[in-house]
């Protein structure tokens, strides 16, 4: 799928041909879901993602056999720059903690049944400073943009992106920032844990970065922006559209990594639910911005697609209702009247 892209006017022309959700599984739901044995809307937002499931996935029921998690890496040239309160080796440390299963997404994965795998991009190549100049050359980012969507399988029933990169959340503050306007300071959080002197030096950064490329287009904004592991994300969530695959997007830096496309195309993330609020507080200015709403409220701010994986279990319980209650003819209770 992904062999055909060598430009960013290939994605663009991607998006503007994306499939839609499926009618056929869609209006099945639809039949279905008003027999449960249930007042009609009781179980709120689990309806709404049984639906989503079946519409995306295109059968109803929707099946969850294979829900896969994949956490890009990548690392960062603003690192350097003194915008987190860990130094950028921990990168490819976390990505070896991953690969041994000593991390908090590994116990997630284990938890709800997901399949894990950990892609690393060029962690020995850091992105150039986007202070500077671009943070990824048109080639840099569509390689990057290709193994996200390489990272796929077909066969995959939901999918949970999320990242691993010391320094992201600063490119993950700039291209909302540069995308919708705003100050940076209102896009600019603690990030790894850092205040003071620490907090304004980030926020400088952001500004800086926001200033030198705002007038790039939404994907000219990621390349320029953000870094390997963002334009990957981006190229999963493209390959899942293509494929009807429904996905979960992780915090701030994964959703900041997905707004580009919707930015260039309306819809293009209709698949996708915000899996959970970050605590970073711009997390929840972009989500707004992108009209989602998440499905949890944890206060959390890790990272490695512990919010999505997290959510695993909300999507299962959903599914599980929806098709696994009897219906009233089945179990001989009176309906509405």
């Amino acid at each position: 799928m992904n062999t055909s892209i060598s430009s960013v006017a290939d994605i663009e022309a991607l998006l503007a041909a994306l499939p839609g959700a499926d009618a056929d599984a869609d209006a099945a739901w639809a039949r279905r879901e008003p027999q449960l044995t249930k007042p009609a809307g009781s179980l709120g937002r689990l309806e709404d993602i049984s639906r989503w499931l079946a519409g995306w996935q295109g059968r109803h029921p929707p099946r969850l056999d294979h829900v896969r998690v994949r956490v890009f890496a990548g690392n960062h040239g603003v690192a350097r720059l003194g915008v987190s309160a860990f130094p950028p080796e921990v990168t490819a440390q976390m990505v070896a903690n991953f690969r041994h299963g000593g991390a908090a997404i590994n116990q997630l994965c284990k938890t709800f049944g997901a399949e894990l795998d950990v892609v690393a991009l060029d962690l020995d190549t850091p992105t150039a400073d986007f202070t500077v100049q671009p943070a990824m050359s048109e080639a840099e980012f569509i390689a990057a943009f290709r193994a996200g969507m390489a990272a796929v399988p077909t066969d995959t029933d939901l999918l949970c992106i999320g990242e691993m990169g010391i320094g992201n959340t600063t490119p993950a503050a700039a291209i909302p920032g540069a995308l919708f306007g705003g100050d940076a300071a209102l896009w600019t959080g603690r990030g790894t844990g850092i205040e003071g002197a620490g907090l304004t030096r980030k926020t400088e950064v952001v500004a800086a970065g926001i200033a030198r490329h705002r007038h790039e287009s939404p994907l000219g904004i990621l390349r320029c922006l953000g870094g390997r592991e963002l334009a990957a994300m981006a190229g999963a969530v493209v390959a899942a559209r293509l494929r009807r695959i429904p996905v979960l997007l992780d915090g701030y830096v994964c959703t900041a990594a997905a707004a580009p496309l919707e930015a260039c195309r309306k819809g293009a993330l209709d698949h996708c639910l915000v899996a959970h609020a970050s605590a970073e507080p711009g997390h929840r200015r972009l989500i707004e911005a992108l009209g989602k709403a998440p499905l949890l409220d944890l206060d959390m701010r890790l990272g490695e697609a512990s919010g999505a994986a997290l959510a695993i279990g909300v999507v299962r319980a959903a599914l599980a209702c929806h098709a696994g209650m009897a219906t009233f003819a089945e179990a001989g209770v009176a309906g509405q009247s």
